[in-house]
């Protein structure tokens, strides 16, 4: 069997942890921990995906919730400066996240959860605002996505 078959092919996809929390359940017995992570993973390209699981330790919280981001794949449309097409808004949860399109490169204007998901999409400049002060980083990041995909590509005037 030649040598380069035996090698592990690199994964095409970065990922970035967003959140790490230590949750418990109470059962008859005393306390259950366990741990949940939020991961984000990308190809710096134009797609992205976020993926959230529980797990007995953090390794394996990490390996599921990236195993699920990569499921949950969506292509963003991104123009050649590297920016979004249009304003959008998106609502989940009670997070409610404002992308705008910059022109220029003044980068990525985010913070925490949408700035992972659109640097690991591949947008070089956008400005971004989350509305509703939402703290919760996983309602965030979706409400991220669900943002993208609302995204529409302009018909060109012919």
């Amino acid at each position: 069997m030649p040598k380069e078959n035996l090698q592990k092919t690199k994964d095409e996809f970065d990922s970035k942890l967003v959140d790490l929390a230590r949750v418990v359940r109470v059962v008859a017995g005393g306390r259950r921990f366990s741990f949940r992570a939020v991961m984000v993973v990308g190809n710096r390209a134009g797609k992205v995906g976020v993926g959230a699981a529980k797990g007995a330790d953090v390794s394996l919280a990490v390996e599921k919730a990236t195993r699920l981001a990569k499921k949950n794949l969506i292509t963003v449309p991104i123009t050649e400066k590297g920016t979004i097409f249009h304003l959008v808004e998106a609502k989940y949860g009670a997070s409610k996240i404002l992308l705008k399109p910059l022109s220029g490169s003044r980068g990525i204007v985010a913070g925490g959860a949408v700035r992972a998901v659109c640097d690991l999409a591949g947008i070089k400049s956008i400005s971004s605002k989350v509305i509703s002060r939402s703290g919760n980083k996983l309602n965030n990041a979706r409400a991220t996505i669900k943002a993208l995909r609302a995204l529409k590509i302009p018909n060109p005037k012919s």
